[in-house]
């Protein structure tokens, strides 16, 4: 697949916690933030234009305060803690990449996205904001106010598939595929935790605002880099 070109010089990189913050026995992946790095600034140094807008996701950190606090209490947590606890973790993640790109990006995190940052550095770091929005929705909101078409969800899977190939060895994969159609199959309704290739709340709020979002094996930097110099590139592209 070959991706279509935009005038945009701001690019929304969601990223997924499960890259970040894979297990809770290794914690934080060293070798995925190396590489990240070194990407980040390949592409900075060859672009001094190129703006970024990272958006860390909780991952296996959220999830584990979720599960250990639930067990302490002896019952499932309220939607609203469970929330708070996930929004936490990805502000530890996202200060870990504020850490990471010191150098480079604004010194504050974007944690209220009611708020426009105004900076002249090339990378801006975004976490969670309130519950209700996990940060797929806080990608999809950081697009609008940044003025980026895109939004790109490194995940850990390599593309959409029509059905959970865990499940299903006959699962196809799918290149492109309209909101309606991913709306259809992800639902209506967000719950915290929730395992969906993007979340059902930021899937409407795209399509109402007309972003595209492209899903991508995360730590596959040769593919980002195709799709950002518009080669052919493997993914699924959702608008």
């Amino acid at each position: 697949m070959i991706r279509g070109k935009d005038d945009s010089t701001t690019i929304v990189i969601s990223v997924g916690g499960s890259l970040i913050y894979p297990d809770q026995k290794n914690g934080l992946s060293e070798q995925f933030l190396s590489n990240l790095n070194e990407f980040v600034r390949r592409r900075l140094g060859e672009n001094p234009d190129l703006r970024l807008v990272l958006v860390a996701g909780g991952g296996a950190l959220a999830r584990h305060f979720q599960e250990v606090v639930s067990r302490v209490l002896g019952h499932n947590l309220s939607n609203d803690n469970k929330d708070w606890l996930g929004i936490n973790a990805t502000r530890l993640n996202a200060q870990a990449l504020r850490a990471i790109f010191e150098d480079v990006a604004e010194p504050r995190l974007i944690k209220h996205y009611e708020i426009i940052l105004d900076t002249e550095k090339q990378v801006a770091i975004a976490a969670g904001w309130k519950p209700g929005w996990s940060t797929d929705y806080c990608a999809v909101r950081a697009a609008r106010q940044y003025g980026a078409q895109s939004v790109i969800n490194l995940s850990n899977i390599v593309q959409l598939c029509d059905k959970d190939p865990k499940k299903f060895p006959d699962a196809k994969p799918i290149s492109s595929i309209s909101w309606k159609k991913f709306r259809l199959m992800v639902g209506s309704v967000w719950i915290p935790g929730m395992n969906v290739p993007f979340d059902p709340i930021a899937a409407k709020e795209a399509e109402r605002l007309k972003k595209t979002v492209v899903i991508m094996k995360g730590d596959n930097f040769a593919n980002l880099d195709a799709y950002l110099d518009y080669k052919d590139f493997v993914g699924t592209v959702i608008s």
